[in-house]
């Protein structure tokens, strides 16, 4: 069963993709284990919590259990979320939303993306036979457009905004051309995400760090780690919730634009590195500024230029990533500056995508 974010109304998991107000919808309860294993085999992907996951489906590429590595260098650990078989953090949700597809009965699934989430989707949907129809901006870098060509997806381009390949997809959507499996609006891709928190306790001995540092763009691992560590809260096996701490592209960055006195100024160029965060708004604001009004934690703007630079100090380092994920890092020292972040703040820093 699903529920409504706002109006609590109820509806069967195969339809609608969304609530007839119009908000997202998710599960209507959050399965919890009766009790923790010694181990994990950590063979089975995400699947190894299976026992917090919604759905009896199982769909693998081999994703999961990403190094946790210290990174002395910027005074956190990193979460080698890169290092995944489509190369980003998106396998977790494609996973998940695959697998549900398969629960559900869905023959075609249809995703709008800038690249990482599509290439995941059809990359998952074509280890199990699914026909995926890709939705992505007309400028959406090509090697990214191959890679998903490649899985034997449908790639269709569309002109304009990343909100006018969202319309498109869900005009699809409404007139039958197949099942939603957004990375924005359908559930099953955050029950993956979460996986992440339920990795980085595990890695820590069930400890959980002060802080968790992401790229904020609709949300989907930023929402997926405060499910997943309240998850854990919830079920005993740690004793608290880290700060959720997202990071957004100046110009693109509704979240920081609404934190208190500000992030970002007006004159500021937008930062058209970080393509995968270009998202003015995100279905699920709402519960973005409810984790971090619940976690105490932030919002704020990165530039182009640090961006850019962060990105090659990244790679000096041994850690080839995208450009959106180096926002991450390159905001450590705003959330060190405005208070977030403390002197001995245990800090764990996920490195979301890889360099193309």
């Amino acid at each position: 069963m699903r529920i409504c974010s706002v109006c609590n109304r109820e509806y069967p998991r195969a339809e609608p993709w969304r609530c007839s107000c119009g908000a997202p919808l998710d599960y209507a309860s959050q399965p919890l284990p009766d009790s923790r294993p010694a181990q994990f085999s950590r063979t089975s992907g995400v699947w190894d919590f299976a026992d917090f996951l919604p759905m009896s489906e199982r769909v693998s590429l081999g994703e999961g259990w990403t190094p946790l590595v210290d990174a002395p260098e910027w005074n956190a650990s990193f979460k080698l979320e890169y290092l995944h078989p489509t190369g980003s953090f998106k396998d977790r949700g494609a996973a998940t939303v695959i697998a549900e597809a398969l629960e559900v009965g869905a023959d075609r699934v249809l995703e709008d993306s800038s690249g990482n989430a599509g290439l995941a989707v059809a990359s998952y949907a074509a280890q199990t036979g699914l026909d995926a129809e890709i939705y992505v901006p007309a400028s959406a870098k090509e090697t990214k457009v191959r890679r998903i060509e490649r899985t034997g997806a449908d790639v269709v381009p569309v002109e304009g905004s990343r909100e006018s390949v969202t319309v498109a997809c869900i005009d699809a959507v409404e007139n039958g051309a197949g099942w939603y499996a957004s990375h924005a609006w359908n559930p099953a891709f955050f029950a993956g995400t979460a996986t992440a928190a339920y990795e980085i306790a595990a890695q820590r001995d069930w400890s959980v760090p002060d802080a968790v540092v992401t790229p904020l763009g609709h949300g989907t691992l930023f929402l997926g780690l405060y499910r997943g560590f309240r998850a854990l809260e919830q079920a005993g096996w740690t004793d608290a919730i880290p700060r959720i701490l997202g990071t957004q592209a100046v110009g693109y960055s509704p979240i920081a634009d609404d934190d208190e006195g500000g992030t970002v100024p007006d004159d500021a160029a937008a930062n058209d590195l970080a393509d995968g965060i270009h998202i003015r708004d995100p279905p699920r604001g709402r519960q973005i500024r409810h984790a971090i009004d619940e976690t105490g934690g932030a919002a704020v703007a990165v530039s182009a230029a640090a961006t850019e630079r962060e990105r090659d100090r990244l790679s000096g380092a041994g850690f080839h990533v995208e450009p959106t994920c180096a926002t991450a890092t390159a905001a450590l020292p705003q959330f060190r500056e405005r208070g977030e972040l403390q002197d001995g703040d245990d800090v764990v820093v996920a490195l979301t995508g890889r360099n193309d």
